[in-house]
């Protein structure tokens, strides 16, 4: 911040980085590359975007002021949908907020870039319906021969039916027998409902 002569202080414009991973094990080195040169300040979010609550995007939201610039790499890193995007950028123009996304050099400063930025917003969402729409195709294939789906159970068939046979003919507990296959005694249950549902 630099002085006026009045004695009052002209606050400089803030670039705020905001940075998002889905999970703790994801890498955000390449987000931090990109954005550390151009930002004042980085702020690292590992959530999914489509969590309810974003706490760090909410306090990054909150804090720009008039003539900053909310900075990300990707679209996809601040917005959960086109309809998301378009609202955070009207709200954010409103207020005199900018927003730049590095990797497709947009800036919502000027007329051009904020319709690059609502075209952008447009084709990732079409591109997001035809990766959902893909995925559930494939699925409903790989059902239909018989492949399974998802992951694979702690306990095999025959383990199951052994553990039940136990259960039936000795007088161990329940935890007991799930020691022996080195298995929760909830995953034990879970396992003897699927093979023997009442």
């Amino acid at each position: 911040m630099r002085p006026l002569r009045s004695g009052l202080l002209l606050r400089t414009p803030m670039r705020i980085g905001y940075l998002r991973v889905s999970t703790e094990e994801q890498c955000i080195d390449r987000q931090v590359d990109a954005l550390s040169p151009i930002c004042d300040e980085l702020c690292i979010e590992r959530l999914s975007a489509a969590a309810k609550h974003r706490p760090i995007y909410a306090d990054v939201i909150s804090r720009l002021n008039h003539g900053d610039t909310l900075v990300i790499l990707d679209l996809d890193r601040a917005f959960r949908s086109a309809k998301d995007a378009l609202t955070e950028l009207d709200m954010l123009t409103e207020r005199g907020v900018v927003i730049k996304i590095v990797s497709m050099q947009i800036d919502t400063a000027t007329p051009h870039g904020k319709l690059l930025y609502t075209f952008i917003s447009g084709l990732a969402e079409f591109e997001r319906q035809l990766l959902s729409q893909r995925t559930k195709q494939g699925l409903a294939a790989a059902r239909k021969r018989g492949k399974r789906l998802g992951r694979r159970p702690k306990m095999t068939d025959q383990q199951v039916r052994d553990a039940k046979r136990r259960l039936a003919q000795s007088n161990m507990s329940l935890a007991d027998i799930a020691k022996i296959y080195s298995v929760h005694p909830w995953t034990l249950t879970r396992s003897l409902r699927r093979l023997f549902p009442e």
